[in-house]
């Protein structure tokens, strides 16, 4: 089994968190996205994972290359690095990883985390992921006949036709298949909106009499924008809380301080005259000091004094006194 993440840029909603790293790479729950998702993937599928090609833009820089490639390698599999250079759409940039689209393979978009239960129908050609919503006319979406088996898909349909939302994770039996349908996009320039479309692909799949049925995850979580992102955090924190996961590391150092689970504390963290949580995650080596935190997530190496943090998000190498009086603030940096 292999797994294609394209990973797209580097996030402009979430500015200016995305300005050093990708929006794949920022920790939720004290892991990156992209390292939760494949992890969750390897779970469902259950099956051995020999390769996972990342496709990025060639500015994300060596580092995070190395980072990625890290990533597979501690799930036991090969890590590929692929590069697109244009933004021409979802299979536009699953084809920039064509070399590796041989035997099953799953492509997932590298902005979104679920929670599922399911088992991966290995005999139908093609499996997607969905969710039950509340407004399926802001979604994709998939509807099915009375053997579960999908029978058309609808973008962001104005009359209701589903409520089962397309989240953006795929199986395919063989990826042999899929390359040449996806060729054929790009030979023909097949575009709308002047981009090439993966369901344009899937649509002639299914044309063809191939077989799509869906997989129902429990849990769909995304991490597109900062407030999102942080509801996120919050809903996995919960999530590993309850499975019973120690997310305080014994490197800490907690002086005169309270942690109101579920919280992350990573190593090399010290709190000190401090209150955090509930749903708070705090990156290795960050300081915090007469301070209140909760529903918040901050990254590495940041100093936090005097403040009393909501729904907050901070990146790293940040400080932030809450008695401040001298700033210093980036582009895109917000105060509220």
């Amino acid at each position: 089994m292999k797994i294609i993440v394209p990973m797209a840029g580097r996030g402009s909603r979430l500015r200016p968190h995305t300005l050093t790293i990708p929006k794949p790479l920022i920790p939720i729950a004290g892991k990156p996205i992209v390292h939760r998702l494949v992890e969750d993937i390897a779970g469902v599928i259950n099956q051995e994972i020999e390769e996972i090609a990342f496709i990025i833009h060639k500015d994300f820089g060596t580092q995070v290359e190395k980072d990625l490639v890290a990533i597979a390698e501690k799930l036991g599999a090969k890590g590929s690095i692929y590069y697109q250079d244009q933004p021409l759409g979802t299979a536009h940039a699953i084809m920039s990883a064509k070399e590796s689209m041989s035997g099953p393979i799953v492509v997932a978009y590298a902005d979104t985390l679920f929670r599922a239960d399911f088992a991966l129908d290995t005999t139908a050609d093609s499996v997607i992921w969905v969710k039950q919503v509340d407004d399926p006319s802001a979604f994709g979406v998939v509807q099915l006949n009375d053997k579960n088996e999908i029978v058309d898909f609808v973008e962001k349909p104005a009359e209701f036709v589903s409520d089962l939302a397309i989240i953006g994770i795929y199986y395919f039996k063989s990826g042999e298949t899929l390359r040449e349908e996806l060729q054929y996009l790009l030979d023909n320039n097949v575009m709308k909106g002047g981009e090439y479309q993966l369901t344009d692909g899937l649509e002639n799949m299914k044309q063809k009499g191939m077989k799509f049925v869906p997989g129902k995850v429990d849990e769909w979580m995304d991490c597109g924008n900062k407030p999102v992102t942080v509801e996120t955090n919050s809903r996995m924190l919960g999530f590993l809380h309850a499975d019973g996961v120690n997310m305080v590391s014994d490197a800490a150092t907690i002086e005169n301080s309270t942690i109101i689970p579920p919280c992350c504390i990573a190593e090399g963290v010290v709190l000190k005259n401090a209150t955090v949580g509930p749903n708070v995650s705090i990156g290795k080596n960050t300081r915090v000091e007469n301070a209140t935190i909760k529903n918040s997530l901050v990254q590495t190496n940041s100093v936090i004094t005097n403040a009393n943090l909501d729904n907050a998000m901070i990146g790293n190498h940040a400080k932030f006194d809450g008695n401040f009086t001298a700033i210093s603030i980036g582009d895109y940096s917000v105060l509220e």
